[in-house]
């Protein structure tokens, strides 16, 4: 990053700083609505192998049958809370993206 865009000291460079973060935040809302569909794709495959998951049964000692298909619902829905897990964290860090955005689009209005 040039010394510009760290410490912006123009108009000029404050416009590409908020630009520059408006488009960070567009990347999360992107990796946001990309977790989304993973979780319809992981309610989608903890449907099809059952509700083994809910119930919390599962035989250690084998995975055949009811076991194999726990173990694939376990799965999808180990993978559902993580997608949750960072949808979250994108929205609070598209937040704080947007937010210095606008302080540096204030900057630029306040100036003209």
């Amino acid at each position: 990053m040039n010394p510009t865009v760290q410490s912006p000291k123009t108009i000029a460079d404050h416009e590409a700083l908020a630009r520059r973060y408006e488009n960070e935040a567009k990347i999360m809302l992107a990796k946001i609505q990309e977790q989304k569909i993973l979780i319809e794709k992981y309610d989608e495959e903890s449907n099809r192998y059952g509700q083994e998951a809910e119930k919390g049964i599962f035989n250690t000692h084998r995975l055949r049958g009811d076991d194999e298909n726990y173990f694939f619902a376990k799965r999808a829905k180990d993978n559902k809370l993580k997608s949750q897990a960072l949808i979250r964290s994108y929205e609070k860090l598209a937040e704080e993206i947007m937010s210095r955005a606008a302080l540096h689009w204030k900057v630029v209005t306040e100036s003209k």
